[in-house]
């Protein structure tokens, strides 16, 4: 069954930290570009971060440079974002999406361009 499972969501509190994992099931992520986003109720999915598939180039949003580092580990075929001092405004559902019609982010950060499989999302809450 091809999926992307993501997890390691949860409640913190502010200036916590978090890694949340993207594991990919019946492909490999090698050669995808991987993107995650959030959506936070009311508002519309933003794009947090994005790794290319070659080179690993790294993509952030302005509100999250600093704090999140996005990662992947190939051989455990996962995807990371470890979240680090984590503010109220993080709070959302975080998704992970991946797609190989391109290798770089510059395709796809910004761009509007369709990702061929998405996870099922998982919820970060940063509260006091």
């Amino acid at each position: 069954q091809v999926q992307l499972v993501e997890s390691g969501g949860g409640l913190v509190q502010p200036g916590g930290s978090l890694r949340l994992s993207c594991a990919a099931s019946g492909f490999t992520l090698d050669f995808y570009v991987i993107t995650w986003f959030r959506q936070a109720p009311g508002k519309e999915r933003e794009g947090v971060s994005c790794i290319s598939a070659s080179h690993g180039n790294t993509h952030y949003a302005e509100d999250v440079k600093g704090r999140f580092t996005i990662s992947r580990d190939n051989a455990k075929n996962t995807v990371y974002l470890q979240m680090n001092n984590l503010k109220p405004e993080d709070t959302a559902v975080y998704y992970c999406a991946a797609d190989s019609s391109y290798s770089s982010c510059y395709y796809y950060w910004g761009t509007g361009t369709k990702y061929g499989y998405w996870g099922q999302g998982t919820q970060v809450t940063v509260s006091s």
